[in-house]
């Protein structure tokens, strides 16, 4: 764990223990012990209390990380520029962003659809978190012209009825709570938390159940290998059902998600045998998955060949996969930047145009760890990844 992480305030530290009694509650309710994917749920999204249903600050230099939309509006143009073709095919339709933040990419991304003429009938924002909501209520509100926020609406669930147009997730699949296994003298577990006699959260390890046990033969299957002794990771055995829930009534449209992860063989490479579950706490990197519950943001990469499997299994066409960097290229992101770099006011804001170029697509920051993947049904979306496509290292 790194040793240089501020302490929390008295007021957060009093929220984190009230989370930290809840999950403890749930423990001993649950006879002892709970899947690590429960407790990673109850960390997260647990009411009013969990990482993202607090109303603590998450997102930019003030919160604990910085996602791509939060870096200024290129990385929404991009997006913008990528299904505007969808949008005018369908003549409308609607926009459906999974998970809106800050409110940050709704903001931009609408403004450019409308110079693009490429408008949806609706932008949808699925937002589990009533804070979060109120944010991008206000942030839009207040940022687009009436004729624009009007079209912008927020769903409760997923659409319980058939539609067309445009499906966009970023940074969502990696906070779904994830299953973590591990082998031990051939055998699969599942990771479970348990409380010491001093009532810390502490991993333990149970046999696994034939659901998990099906899903990480599967990877093996696939891999030609079974994992080796002491091998710990992730895998997600109900992503093609979560798929099937945000999507599976979309007949006709396009699927768009943005996260940072592996093919399977990277994903699950030697190197990795503890897994890829991590913290972020205030831009630091986080060891400890039980450090201030409610804090700590706890995420694990994305098996991008299992989100392929998911998609292509819902009916969906495959129509590309490729780094952040190459999908960025691939939708005119220098075209954007020539405007905005046109359009800066003084040196200081040429500056940080440039910046978040360097940001969103250079190898050491973005560009190659964020990959795009893109599916359609009805539509035509392979324009979107025309440039380094990757689906052959799926």
């Amino acid at each position: 764990m790194r040793v240089d992480l501020p302490e929390p305030e008295d007021a957060a530290r009093s929220h984190s223990d009230e989370l930290a009694a809840l999950i403890r509650a749930v423990i001993e309710a649950e006879g002892g012990a709970i899947p690590f994917s429960r407790y990673m749920e109850l960390a997260l999204y647990a009411p009013g209390l969990g990482y993202y249903s607090a109303g603590a600050q998450k997102f930019g230099r003030g919160g604990d990380f910085v996602t791509a939309p939060e870096l200024g509006p290129l990385f929404a143009q991009c997006v913008a520029e990528s299904v505007a073709p969808v949008l005018r095919q369908l003549g409308g339709g609607q926009f459906l962003e999974l998970g809106g933040g800050s409110g940050a990419f709704a903001q931009d991304a609408l403004v450019h659809l409308a110079m693009l003429d490429a408008l949806p009938s609706r932008y949808a924002i699925l937002e589990p978190s009533a804070d979060l909501r109120e944010r991008q209520r206000e942030r839009l509100g207040a940022a687009l012209p009436l004729s624009l926020f009007e079209r912008v609406v927020w769903l409760d669930g997923p659409p319980d009825a058939d539609w067309r147009g445009v499906l966009f997730a970023n940074e969502v699949l990696d906070a779904l709570p994830v299953p973590r296994f591990a082998v031990h003298g051939g055998e699969l577990h599942e990771e479970f938390v348990a409380l010491d006699p001093q009532r810390r959260f502490i991993r333990v390890d149970q046999p696994a159940d034939g659901f998990l046990t099906a899903a990480v033969r599967h990877v093996e299957r696939y891999l030609d290998r079974p994992f080796a002794d002491g091998f710990r990771s992730e895998v997600l055995p109900q992503l093609p059902y979560w798929i099937q829930a945000v999507g599976g009534l979309l007949r006709e449209g396009a699927m768009l998600f943005v996260d940072y992860g592996h093919p399977r063989r990277d994903f699950y490479a030697s190197q990795r045998r503890d897994g890829t579950l991590r913290g972020f706490y205030r831009h630091r990197l986080v060891e400890d998955p039980f450090l201030w519950p409610g804090l700590t943001d706890l995420t694990a990469s994305v098996d991008f060949t299992a989100l392929a499997e998911a998609g292509t299994g819902a009916g969906f066409e495959l129509t590309g996969y490729t780094t952040q960097a190459g999908f960025l290229f691939g939708n005119r992101l220098a075209e954007c930047f020539e405007t905005l770099h046109g359009l800066a006011q003084d040196e200081a804001a040429r500056y940080a145009v440039g910046q978040q170029v360097k940001q969103l697509t250079l190898p050491g920051m973005m560009g190659e760890s964020f990959q795009a993947m893109g599916f359609a049904r009805g539509v035509d979306f392979g324009h979107a990844f025309l440039q380094g496509d990757l689906r052959w290292r799926l």
